[in-house]
């Protein structure tokens, strides 16, 4: 039997530990603050564990509540899902397709590929969620996204497959007061004496090894100094004199004022976004849109 008070005690306890403060989370969720006191302790009451300790400065997370903090994230995105899911078969709408994407693919290669999947399935709606590329292999394992859109490459698994679908010109990101900014383009070797900002290992091992390989064969080991987790942390690293950080040339359309990208020369091509599946949920929709990216690979 389902216990709608725990779900609800449990939406409070996620208002609260977001917002550090019975105040304002009583405030967003429109409630007086007593209730919400009430609610709180009656949840602690029955786990029998302190999740909040209170201070004029607001309310700070335990060992206990930090502890289930995620597991509670979690159940409530599965209900959000939920929810939509029953709004949209209440109206007539045949599905959900939940897609992950990093930034740069919810710009370029993302919003072409669900137009023409809304054309061929209008009863399908698209439920989109913004994720790093190293959310992609979990969330997908996890089922809490149908298709990811991501930096992926080489093997992610026993169950996940993935397909290249656009690749660009690799550049280098530099402040623009940097002595190579006159340059309108760079050699990889010219880098060998800079500090670099590069996309963690941990996100994309293969992008981060091959980018590795390149340098030493270029005659120098990068002198890595921050490793961050997307390329739009790279660049505002670069921005903060932090390094300089090899990056898609496109980013130069999102470079703040003080950053400059230079392509590298001579031309060196990388895959900037995959579109990945769990191949063992056999679901209809995700091979619909998988031979819609087929069909739309700017990659031969």
């Amino acid at each position: 039997m389902i216990n709608f008070r725990l779900i609800r005690h449990l939406w409070l306890f996620l208002a609260v530990a977001e917002d550090q403060n019975f105040s304002r989370a009583a405030k967003r969720l429109g409630m007086s603050q007593p209730p919400l006191t009430e609610q709180i302790q009656a949840l602690e009451q029955s786990l029998r564990v302190q999740l909040f300790t209170r201070s004029r400065r607001g309310a700070q997370l335990t060992a206990a509540g930090s502890a289930i903090l995620p597991a509670v994230r979690k159940f409530a995105e599965q209900l959000e899902r939920l929810e939509l899911a029953v709004h949209e078969a209440v109206a007539g709408h045949a599905g959900v397709l939940t897609i992950g994407a990093i930034t740069s693919a919810m710009i370029d290669v993302l919003p072409p590929l669900i137009e023409r999947f809304k054309q061929d399935h209008p009863l399908i709606t698209v439920s989109i969620r913004e994720i790093d590329s190293a959310d992609a292999v979990p969330a997908l394992e996890a089922g809490d996204i149908d298709v990811a859109l991501a930096r992926l490459e080489g093997n992610l698994g026993r169950h996940l497959q993935s397909i290249p679908l656009a690749e660009e010109r690799l550049a280098v990101a530099l402040p623009n007061d940097h002595p190579l900014a006159a340059h309108e383009a760079i050699g990889l070797s010219a880098l060998a004496d800079e500090t670099l900002v590069m996309a963690s290992r941990d996100v994309s091992p293969v992008y981060f090894d091959y980018l590795v390989g390149l340098c030493k064969a270029s005659g120098f080991a990068p002198r890595i100094v921050h490793q961050v987790r997307s390329v739009a942390t790279q660049v505002a690293f670069v921005s903060c004199g932090q390094g300089v950080a090899l990056v898609p040339a496109s980013m130069g359309k999102l470079a703040p004022n003080n950053v400059l990208v230079r392509p590298l020369d001579p031309e060196v091509k990388v895959v900037t976004t995959a579109i990945a599946w769990h191949a063992g949920h056999n679901n209809p929709l995700v091979e619909a849109v998988i031979d819609l990216a087929r069909q739309r690979s700017a990659i031969a």
